[in-house]
């Protein structure tokens, strides 16, 4: 599928008034030109939540949560970015531009017909486990009551090879859909039959709610799997899907926390004991997907295993996918229960106010990776203490930017003795370097000014008339004013909202939308003579900066024939500044 043209986001969002999508959930009031509210992404008492009709984008003063519509629509909802994107243009009436290919309108009816089958097999399952008495008294005897039996649309699979197949293969087309949603399987002599048979059948949802993939468990351990799932389709992919999420999401309103399991019988039998944050990966280690899909729902996350060794290196892989995740603000635990207990056998004996002790007692990311990194290593020698630098600072290299990764690296040089600061030899150097330290503040504030004035109002880059000439100007920040000025030049209506849209998932989102949520003093008038004033004043910085360029090239090599002629003219253009 190809990626949704620009273009076509600018012109959704500028057809959606955010006022109107987040007030359909959140209660807003009036003040002044804006709207605000207690924000739905973090408690508070007083309202820090404000959303802006003319800048159309929202943003919390509180705990920073900031976006546009698309995105409230992913947080509030807790919709993927396509998703996201349908909702809000079936609102708006407008057709999702999904690819040039002419396929996509015949790939997009396959789709449908593929979730029609696996919901035709879903009520086929169920209507089975009402049938069965076998199954019904196994989930009894497992404490599954009826509402859970319906709220996760168990079933059961008939024992023989061709229940599904006779129910539902009507004809060849309908025999192909089946196929292709992964509920047969075919033996060497190209024999077809159901893949799952004398099974309990747990379907498994997409973030939707729709049904894409199964997992099916035996009665009693045999020969076979304990668990049998789909295999992988043109629906379901199993390192991107987690069991149960899309139950936690109908029964929390707001989910503070998720805790990972293994089986589909542990989420299950946690929800029957009241603990409706569990999910399941699919018979898979948490993959990096899980861990964005985890943290996309909720901050906390707790990983529960078994405590051999197997649930440890289940534990740090988990690890392993989280860390280069954990942004400041999320947080990750990791719960390893007795031998031979799982969070089925866990909840049952001891109810689930223990089980919600054990989960305080949860080791952090923090202690976890320390510990098992430091397992097998002496740090009472220095060989030791290098190992676990060398073993240690490739990870931490990928946390995100922010206290837990400077608090981890301080951790780090406690245990090695090993500090940070390479220049501890050479105490004269921070004397040379702070006198220069002044002067890019002042000039930072320059560009900061004209980007703050431009997510103000973006149409005023057009007042410039595309006569800006200051690009290769060394100052921090002059790349990023460039590339707004040359978005709102190809798209002269883009909003605020659309323009801060185009930075989501780069690191200078965040400052952007600070700036943007401020409110400037002045009027347009005001701000579209700061705006010339600046962009004046940074092009005269890059005539100084060109002619100290020269200058240095004189002391150095000398300037070749080009080269003189560039510096009269600019030493012209300098004297004519200062008549």
């Amino acid at each position: 599928m190809a990626r949704i043209p620009d273009a076509f986001i600018d012109d959704l969002l500028a057809r959606s008034d955010i006022v109107e999508v987040v007030g359909s959930r959140v209660p807003l009031k009036r003040q002044g030109k804006e709207y605000a509210a207690r924000c739905p992404f973090h408690d508070e008492r007083s309202a820090s939540f404000t959303v802006s009709p003319t800048k159309q984008f929202y943003h919390c003063f509180g705990c920073g949560a900031h976006g546009t519509a698309i995105s409230f629509l992913m947080n509030y909802d807790r919709l993927e970015f396509l998703d996201a994107v349908d909702e809000l243009a079936k609102r708006a009436g407008m057709e999702v531009p999904r690819s040039e290919n002419p396929r996509s309108a015949q790939q997009q009816d396959d789709s449908r017909e593929l979730y029609s089958a696996l919901d035709a097999a879903t009520k086929f399952f169920q209507k089975n486990l009402e049938g069965s008495e076998k199954a019904r008294s196994y989930l009894d005897g497992r404490g599954v009551d009826e509402e859970n039996r319906a709220r996760f649309q168990i079933g059961y699979a008939p024992d023989g090879y061709s229940g599904l197949r006779d129910a539902l293969g009507k004809d060849e087309r309908r025999m192909k859909l089946l196929d292709r949603a992964g509920l047969f399987s075919k033996n060497d002599r190209g024999h077809v039959y159901d893949k799952f048979r004398d099974r309990v059948m747990f379907p498994i949802f997409d973030r939707r709610g729709r049904v894409i993939a199964f997992g099916g468990r035996v009665f009693e351990k045999d020969d076979g799997p304990k668990y049998l799932n789909s295999p992988e389709t043109a629906l379901f992919h199993k390192g991107r899907e987690l069991y149960g999420l899309w139950q936690v999401r109908q029964a929390n309103q707001k989910i503070e926390r998720l805790i990972v399991v293994e089986g589909y019988m542990d989420v299950v039998s946690l929800f029957q004991f009241g603990v409706t944050q569990a999910v399941a990966t699919l018979g898979t280690a948490t993959t990096p997907d899980h861990a964005e899909l985890l943290f996309r729902n909720a901050p906390d996350v707790f990983f529960c295993f078994d405590g051999d060794a197997a649930g440890r290196r289940a534990g740090w892989k988990a690890l392993e996918s989280v860390l280069p995740r954990m942004k400041d603000g999320r947080q990750a635990f990791f719960l390893f229960l007795p031998d031979g207990e799982d969070p089925d056998s866990i909840v049952r004996k001891e109810g689930a106010e223990a089980f919600d002790e054990r989960l305080k007692q949860a080791t952090p990311l923090s202690q976890f990776f320390f510990d098992e990194l430091t397992r097998e290593i002496n740090l009472g020698t220095l060989d030791g203490k290098a190992r676990l630098a060398e073993r240690a600072k490739p990870m931490l290299a990928q946390i995100p930017d922010g206290a837990f990764g400077d608090l981890m690296k301080q951790q780090l040089a406690q245990l090695t003795g090993l500090g940070g600061n390479a220049q501890a030899g050479r105490p004269q150097m921070p004397q040379r370097a702070a006198p220069r330290a002044i002067q890019p503040a002042a000039k930072r504030s320059l560009v900061r000014g004209a980007i703050a004035v431009l997510l103000q109002q973006p149409s005023l880059a057009l007042t410039l008339g595309g006569k800006h000439h200051f690009q290769g100007l060394r100052l921090p920040g002059v790349e990023l004013l460039l590339e707004l000025l040359g978005l709102v030049e190809q798209r002269p209506d883009i909003s605020t909202g659309a323009l801060l849209e185009h930075f989501d998932g780069r690191e200078e989102q965040a400052s952007l939308h600070t700036l943007a949520a401020q409110t400037l003093a002045g009027d347009e008038a005001i701000w579209t003579v700061e705006l010339h004033d600046a962009v004046g004043q940074l092009e005269k910085q890059l005539l100084f900066q060109r002619i100290d360029d020269l200058n240095a090239k004189q002391r150095q090599q000398g300037l070749d024939d080009t080269d003189k002629y560039e510096m009269r003219e600019l030493l012209k253009a300098r004297a004519n500044l200062r008549l």
